[in-house]
């Protein structure tokens, strides 16, 4: 299978995604992540209100096969969790980059977007 890779979203090394709205973020786990991790079983997600640093720990996903920590891809301030997740971890296999996003974001800055990868360029490293 091969694995979706959006044009519209910005990604990191790490296997993250990141959709701008305005100075938000919506970010979640890329379609290759998701299939990598295999079955999601437990999402462990940060409390709203939360700084956050770039490249710190965002939240922790845990699959049957491993527990992976998912690190933050911009500075800013934690404004939504994806709640869903709570009850249907599995959210995250079934549509990573639509119901399976896990927070939204309030960007500090956004010249740390300019880290970030092109689908491309993402593509590359996978």
């Amino acid at each position: 299978m091969t694995n979706e890779i959006r044009d519209d979203l910005k990604y990191t090394e790490s296997h993250e995604w990141l959709k701008l709205k305005d100075k938000k973020a919506i970010i979640g786990l890329t379609d290759h992540a998701q299939t990598e991790l295999t079955d999601i079983v437990f999402v462990e997600l940060p409390e709203v209100g939360k700084e956050i640093k770039k490249g710190d720990e965002l939240c922790v996903v845990e699959s049957v096969k491993s527990v992976s920590e998912i690190f933050a891809p911009v500075s800013g301030k934690i404004i939504n969790v994806n709640k869903k997740l709570d009850d249907s971890p599995e959210t995250i296999n079934e549509s990573p980059y639509d119901d399976g996003w896990l927070v939204e974001i309030e960007i500090k800055d956004t010249k740390e977007l300019d880290d970030l990868l092109s689908g491309d360029a993402y593509k590359k490293t996978i």
